[in-house]
């Protein structure tokens, strides 16, 4: 189905605002909750959305030592979530060690494990921030590919990337490979700070698997108008 491809961000300040927003929009079945929202109401709404037979990414993008990352993996593994995030910029042991903490953290709750997803590089970065800022000799795409393949190498299920390399992504990685992609932008909706954007018809033909979205919808006058409006044009393409 193609409802089944977008993750729509819950990218709110509160947990009365998410659930407003959940209630709005009761035909999304995908939410990713993130940073802003989870440090403001902790679990609780992630036991919200599996009360109502929502699934979830756990966006939080864990980004630390091994040990630590591996303890944080382990927590939120139990949490019951389908997707989670690190930052492949932790390094190949932390990858290894999230990895294997995500098992047993879903076996010592009795969960299906979530999918452990690397986020390469954020969507709000350039290819000029990259060279300039962070000092990465790589051009962007060669970048991506590398920390996507980095965490192929250690087992991890998948990477984010944006729109703009999900297509060699997909390529060189493979069918099974997980790629999830932030950054979707249909053309009657703003930019906001993403450099490096596609439309969700552009980014599912290039091989993305789930398309996060958050503002075109959520900051929409009609919110549920244009998640129907987005779910429309990913069926000519689905």
């Amino acid at each position: 189905m193609t409802t089944n491809k977008i993750i729509v961000a819950l990218d709110v300040a509160d947990e009365e605002s998410a659930i407003a927003l959940i209630d709005k929009l009761e035909s999304v079945t995908f939410w990713k909750v993130g940073l802003e929202l989870f440090t403001s109401s902790g679990p609780s709404i992630l036991k919200i959305l599996k009360s109502r037979q929502k699934r979830i990414f756990l966006d939080l993008k864990f980004h630390d030592i091994p040990n630590t990352v591996a303890g944080a993996c382990r927590a939120a593994a139990g949490y019951g979530v389908d997707l989670l995030t690190i930052h492949a910029t932790s390094g190949r042991d932390a990858l290894k060690a999230a990895q294997q903490a995500v098992q047993e953290g879903a076996t010592q709750a009795g969960v299906e494990p979530p999918k452990l997803i690397a986020v390469t590089l954020l969507t709000s970065i350039s290819a000029r921030q990259l060279a300039f800022d962070l000092k990465i000799p790589l051009e962007l795409p060669e970048y991506a590919l590398q920390m996507a393949l980095m965490a192929q190498e250690v087992g991890l299920d998948g990477a984010v990337c944006s729109p703009q390399e999900v297509a060699q992504l997909r390529q060189i990685c493979g069918d099974d490979f997980v790629l999830v992609c932030p950054g979707v932008r249909p053309t009657w909706a703003e930019s906001g700070d993403q450099k490096r954007s596609l439309t969700p018809a552009q980014a599912i033909q290039s091989g993305a698997d789930y398309l996060v979205i958050g503002r075109p919808i959520t900051a929409a006058a009609a919110p549920e108008l244009a998640w129907k409006r987005i779910v429309q044009e990913l069926t000519t393409v689905l």
